[in-house]
């Protein structure tokens, strides 16, 4: 079986050196997208937070999720059940600690003591929204490193590696020892395709980045179409500066670059109260774009996110499913709202994995 992975892997690397000579399109994701079954020794397991995320995962490994139960009790405690044997199983989870944060988190913590305590061989976290990701640092001395807290606590309960999407800051993956593997996807790849499939006319892009701490994923996320045949010649990139008075809450946008005829697509990581989205998109218009175009991998969507985007100058706004979205938000924004799907990179991601073979493709071919 190892000369078989070994096997895999050696022709995997020498497929993509081949594609990438003969400038042919390889596809990382084949066997997820043709849904071939994983080996039984392998369980998937959805929590309550995306279920829908779940599933989807589920059928690109071509295995149906293992049975579970999750009860609220009175007082708000939680109460998990495996209803499937995970004994010598290898175990993975799938639950974004999204809202309600704390109630999904508390979940995911007892689905892991569940499993261990059932004899699992090995604990898996696939969590592509990592909640508390932006509580990374100490801005005062008297206060609580709380994405790596919650790292923490899931390594001391066993879990051996924790999977995530475009996390807010790279560094949490050094949030755990070296007992653990702390993954960082990239979500992008879904969000170029779309606007591959959605832009006719490639040369008018420009890449923009809302801030200057999201000058490199704009970057990554400019490099990617060259892959595709569009070099930085073609594809523009810009910035936007921004000074904030506090929180959400923003004072002043100045453009450095040029936007004049261009169709902008604005690239983040994640929106929350949609405010700075839409005055940078503002921003754009003012500056000459004629049409302006968002992508983020995690839709928070808080407060009046939907009136915002709905009301704004914005074409559209494409979102990943690492969040589910709430009927109300998606009954508000109407047509202004896309949404992509991580089911094929986090599935073929648990197939790797599980089969001890290399992530490289899955980080070095933008195709999705």
């Amino acid at each position: 079986m190892a000369f078989g992975f070994y096997k895999y892997q050696t022709q995997s690397f020498f497929n993509l050196q081949c594609a990438q000579a003969l400038n042919q399109t390889i596809d990382p994701y084949e066997r997820s997208r043709s849904k071939t079954p994983i080996s039984n020794d392998a369980v998937v397991i959805g929590g309550t937070s995306n279920a829908k995320l779940a599933q989807g995962i589920s059928q690109c490994l071509g295995i149906p999720l293992a049975k579970s139960k999750v009860l609220r009790f009175a007082d708000g405690e939680t109460h998990v059940k495996i209803l499937d044997n995970v004994n010598g199983k290898h175990i993975y989870i799938v639950q974004p600690t999204c809202t309600p944060v704390n109630d999904n988190i508390m979940e995911l913590f007892l689905t892991v003591s569940a499993v261990r305590r059932a004899g699992a061989a090995s604990v898996t976290v696939i969590s592509p929204y990592y909640g508390y990701a932006r509580q990374d640092r100490k801005h005062y001395w008297n206060v609580p490193i709380s994405g790596a807290d919650v790292a923490q606590i899931l390594e001391f309960m066993g879990v051996r590696r924790i999977v995530s999407v475009d996390l807010h800051v790279s560094q949490a993956q050094g949030f755990v020892t070296s007992n653990t593997t702390f993954d960082n996807l990239e979500g992008g790849f879904a969000g170029l395709n779309y606007f591959l499939k959605e832009i006719p006319n490639k040369k008018d892009i420009v890449i923009v980045s809302p801030d200057a701490g999201g000058m490199h994923r704009a970057k990554i996320f400019h490099g990617h179409f060259e892959y595709h045949g569009y070099g930085a010649d073609q594809i523009g990139l810009a910035m936007i500066h921004k000074e904030r008075k506090e929180a959400n809450k923003v004072d002043s946008m100045q453009l450095i670059g040029n936007v004049q005829g261009k169709t902008c697509i604005i690239v983040d990581d994640m929106i929350d109260t949609a405010g700075t989205l839409c005055e940078a998109a503002k921003t754009l218009k003012e500056n000459g774009a004629e049409k302006v175009y968002a992508f983020a991998t995690h839709g928070l969507f808080n407060g009046t996110a939907a009136e915002r985007i709905a009301n704004s100058v914005i074409e559209k706004v494409v979102t990943t499913d690492s969040i589910p979205l709430k009927d109300e938000f998606v009954k508000k924004v109407g047509n202004k709202h896309g949404l992509v799907s991580l089911d094929l990179l986090l599935a073929e991601t648990i197939r790797r994995v599980h089969q001890k073979e290399s992530l490289d493709e899955l980080f070095q071919v933008p195709y999705y």
